[in-house]
């Protein structure tokens, strides 16, 4: 569970930090150009982000706890039926504890990561 002292104030499944470390430790291709990209971002320094944070029983992408936003990374399985409702399911809950959830595709990041970070960069802006 998550202490009531750090600025992570959503209860997780314990189980999944661990899971939540070895994602961090083994990010994929498009995450990895997502955070290096990110880091360079002028807002980056203003705004704390977390990789691969569990928030109920969810591993997030990526996490600010000041705006209060998620960010997630979509892969190539995303299209799928039963893929499509489990992130329905997961959008439906993080927006339920009071969070903004962006998505990205692997295809928009890795093809046209300065759109992508223009995109959050004008979400951060007007929120």
């Amino acid at each position: 569970m998550a202490s009531k002292n750090r600025p992570y104030p959503f209860p997780y499944d314990g189980p999944l930090k661990e899971k939540a470390r070895l994602l961090r430790s083994n990010p994929t291709p498009a995450e990895k150009l997502f955070w290096k990209a990110l880091r360079q971002m002028p807002f980056y320094k203003a705004q704390k982000f977390y990789r691969q944070k569990p928030i109920g029983s969810y591993i997030v992408d990526f996490y600010c706890h000041q705006i209060r936003l998620v960010i997630e990374i979509d892969g190539n399985s995303h299209g799928e039926t039963e893929t499509i409702i489990y992130d329905q399911k997961r959008t439906q809950f993080l927006q339920s504890q009071g969070l903004t959830v962006l998505c990205f595709t692997n295809r928009e990041v890795e093809g046209n990561i300065e759109a992508v970070m223009v995109k959050l960069e004008e979400f951060i802006l007007n929120r």
